[in-house]
C-alpha cells in the first residue's frame, strides 16, 4: 500500500502546495496536520482586516471540512506534530497516534520574536500572527483609545494604519530613525511616517521597549529613552522567525530557516519545506509570492516531475492605505546607491549599481503607478 505526501501545516504554504498537487496527482493519498483549527483564510488580511469589518467568521474563506472535500485529503485539526522519526519515515502525533509518510512537507510557518520585556504585565503583550490570534485580539478592542504597536516594520505599520479604522490611536515604537527601516531609504521613510502621521498614527523613534506595567486598567509600556507610553493594549510586531522546532529535533540541517535544495529538499531526501519556515541559498522571504512560487515547484516534484525553484522580482505591496507603497529590496550585499526623487505626490527611489543597472526600487504615494514600468528592469531573486 502507497503512503501518503503529508503536509504539516494548514496555512497559506500547506494549503497552495496542497491544491497545485492535487492538479498533477489526483489520487495519491494525502494528508495534512494542522495545530489550528485548518480553516482556509489569508493570513496577510489580518492586518487589514479591522478596516473591511472583517470577523474572524468572515475572514474564513472555507472550513477545513470544505478544504477536506476539495483536496480529496485527510486533514487533522488541532493536531501537533511532536516527533519525527526519519528512519522509519513516521510522525509521532499530540493525540498519541502515528502517520507515515511517503514524503513529508513542513509547512510550518514563522514565530512572532519574543522581546524581553521586564514588568509585570510582559506577558500580557499580544502578538497577531494566525487567525487565532486575531480572535482574541480583536475580542479586546471594545473601547480601546490608544494601542501602543512595539515595531514600525511592515506588520507594525499595517496594524497601526488599520486601527485607525476604529477610531483607536496607535503608537509605534521603532528603534530605528524611520518606519520600514529594512524596505524603505530613509527618505522614502520620512515621506512615509509623514503620511501615517497626518492620518492619526503617532511614532516614537530610536527608542525600545523595556518593560510593560499595569497602569489602572490599561498598561504602562517603560522605554528605554526614559519615556512611559500610556495604552489600553500592547501589540508585539517585531518581526518572525522560522519555525524550525521540528525541523532542528528531526536533525535536519538549519541554518536561519529550514535549508532546502531548488527542488525544496532538506537534508533528508523525503522531507521538503516551503513558506516561511524555509531558506533556499540564503534567503528567508516571508512573503505570499515566494510562497506561491515555491509551492508550484514542489507540487511539481511531489508528482515526480523535474522541476527547480526559481524567483522572479517579487514587489512587497505595504497594505497603508494612509500612504500606498510598493518595495522590491535590492539583494543582501548589493552595491549602488538610492536614487530619490521626492515630490508633493510621492516618492520615487530606485536602487541603481554602478552600471546605471536597476537592482530595486521603493515607491510611495503617487510613485506607486511606476511599478508595472520598472518591474520588467529588476534581475529574479533567484535565476
Amino acid at each position: 500500500m502507497a503512503l501518503p505526501v503529508v503536509i504539516v501545516g494548514a496555512g497559506l504554504a500547506g494549503y497552495n502546495l496542497a491544491r497545485e498537487f492535487r492538479k498533477l496527482d489526483a489520487e495519491a493519498e494525502l494528508v495534512i496536520i494542522a495545530g489550528d483549527g485548518a480553516d482556509f483564510y489569508s493570513k496577510p488580511m489580518l492586518s487589514n482586516a479591522l478596516a473591511g469589518n472583517k470577523t474572524v467568521a468572515t475572514l474564513v474563506m472555507k472550513p477545513a471540512e470544505k478544504m477536506e472535500a476539495e483536496l480529496n485529503a485527510t486533514i487533522f485539526a488541532r493536531t501537533e506534530v511532536v516527533g519525527i522519526d526519519r528512519e522509519k519515515q513516521m510522525l509521532m502525533l499530540s493525540d498519541g497516534q502515528v502517520q507515515a509518510y511517503r514524503d513529508l512537507v513542513l509547512a510550518v510557518g514563522a514565530e512572532p520574536v519574543r522581546l524581553r520585556l521586564g514588568g509585570e504585565a510582559a506577558d500580557e503583550v499580544l502578538s497577531v500572527n494566525h487567525i487565532d490570534d486575531f480572535a482574541h485580539f480583536s475580542s479586546k478592542l471594545e473601547g480601546v483609545k490608544r494601542v501602543v504597536i512595539l515595531g514600525g516594520g511592515l506588520i507594525g505599520c499595517e496594524f497601526a494604519n488599520d486601527l485607525l479604522a476604529r477610531g483607536i490611536e496607535p503608537v509605534v515604537v521603532e528603534s530605528a530613525a524611520t518606519p520600514l527601516p529594512r524596505l524603505l531609504p530613509p527618505q522614502s521613510g520620512e515621506w512615509f511616517a509623514a503620511r501615517l502621521q497626518a492620518a492619526g498614527v503617532r511614532f516614537v523613534f530610536g527608542a525600545l521597549a523595556g518593560a510593560v506595567h499595569h497602569a489602572g486598567s490599561g498598561f504602562e509600556v517603560e522605554l528605554s529613552s526614559g519615556e512611559r507610553l500610556q495604552a489600553d493594549l500592547v501589540l508585539s510586531a517585531v518581526g518572525l522567525h522560522p519555525n524550525n522546532t521540528l525541523a532542528e529535533a528531526a536533525g535536519l540541517r538549519v541554518e536561519r530557516g529550514t535549508v532546502i535544495n531548488r527542488q525544496l529538499q532538506t537534508s533528508d531526501a523525503h522531507i521538503y519545506a516551503l513558506g516561511d519556515c524555509a531558506e533556499v541559498e540564503g534567503l528567508f522571504l516571508p512573503f505570499v509570492m515566494p510562497i506561491m512560487h515555491a509551492a508550484r515547484t514542489l507540487a511539481q516534484v511531489l508528482a515526480g516531475n523535474t522541476a527547480s525553484l526559481t524567483y522572479p522580482a517579487m514587489p512587497v505591496l505595504v497594505k497603508t492605505p494612509a500612504c500606498p507603497t510598493v518595495v522590491s529590496s535590492p539583494a543582501a550585499g548589493a552595491q549602488g546607491e538610492w536614487q530619490v526623487n521626492v515630490s508633493e505626490e510621492g516618492v520615487d527611489a530606485r536602487f541603481v549599481n554602478a552600471q546605471g543597472q536597476l537592482l530595486g526600487f521603493a515607491l510611495c504615494g503617487a510613485a506607486t503607478k511606476e511599478r508595472q514600468a520598472l518591474l520588467p528592469q529588476l534581475p529574479p531573486v533567484l535565476a
